[in-house]
């Protein structure tokens, strides 16, 4: 699935802000740790 740049930028705020571990927070949203952290470096 492709997110677009505001989906991708929600997710990182939801992800940073969450009370669970990062792993899990990923876990739940279906999105693979590196997938996220590329994301994380470019926005």
């Amino acid at each position: 699935m492709r997110y677009s740049a505001a989906e991708k930028g929600e997710i990182i705020r939801l992800v940073e802000n969450s009370s669970l571990s990062v792993r899990r927070a990923l876990a739940r949203l279906d999105i693979h740790k590196s997938t996220f952290y590329n994301w994380l470096k470019r926005y």
